[in-house]
């Protein structure tokens, strides 16, 4: 016997953990006596609040997982292992930018795709740290294919999110760089609709203040919270067996 229900699994994926602290931006703050001292903030931390923050407001809708909830390392192979073990319809990696230009700023939304982007490179080149040799000419392969399986429904998945953010996230002043295609292992690896959110450019002595307040970060993950919801509602809903 079946029930007609919203029965969709999303697995949000904060980016790095542990020993991979990803951008690391100093901050100078000052203490209870006006006294001036620095910190360091890891986007590995950032990843983390954020997507537990998405988690929170999708879990009342949808079947909703992380694949790390503390900081812990996990491998691109073993976060692509969880999709499948959890039998997730999509997958959000989430990510903040970093750049040696120090001025870059602004959120980006990517999603599977083939493209010829000397900037875009930079970006993958980080995301895909780790990944070489024998791994990166099967991934290639894998990546072809799941490009065709994935690439409709991940378009359109990261246009549902982008749309939501351009809205809730332009009172910050935080730039719109737009939706792009990339190749990333990680989105690949697991196989299914999914995209990678870069939520702001910590290398940027001004926005960093801006993407790591409590503020911005529950803006961002109500937006791509209503991107999610917006896309599967707009699917036909998943029947579930009754036991």
């Amino acid at each position: 016997m079946t029930c007609p229900t919203h029965a969709y699994v999303v697995l949000i994926d904060p980016g790095h953990g542990g020993k991979e602290y990803g951008a690391v931006s100093t901050v100078l703050l000052k203490n209870s006596k006006n006294k001036t001292y620095s910190k360091k903030i890891y986007e590995k931390d950032l990843t983390l609040e954020l997507a537990k923050r998405v988690k929170i407001k999708l879990e009342k809708s949808f079947s909703t997982y992380l694949t790390r909830s503390f900081d812990r390392t996990v491998s691109l192979e073993d976060r692509a292992e969880m999709a499948e073990t959890v039998k997730a319809d999509l997958f959000i990696s989430i990510h903040f930018n970093s750049s040696s230009y120090k001025k870059s700023h602004g959120f980006e939304t990517y999603y599977l795709d083939n493209h010829k982007n000397k900037a875009i490179e930079k970006v993958e080149a980080i995301e895909n740290k780790g990944v070489d040799g024998e791994n990166k000419i099967i991934n290639h392969i894998l990546i072809d294919l799941v490009i065709k399986q994935t690439v409709g429904a991940s378009k359109k998945l990261a246009n549902s999110i982008h749309q939501v953010l351009g809205k809730k996230i332009k009172k910050y002043g935080v730039r719109d760089r737009g939706i792009k295609p990339g190749l990333f292992y990680v989105l690949a690896l697991s196989k299914r609709p999914g995209v990678l959110i870069e939520a702001g450019f910590m290398s940027n002595p001004k926005e960093i203040f801006t993407i790591k307040s409590k503020k911005y970060l529950d803006a961002y993950a109500s937006a791509i919270a209503k991107g999610v919801m917006n896309y599967l509602n707009s699917l036909p809903k998943k029947e579930v067996p009754l036991f």
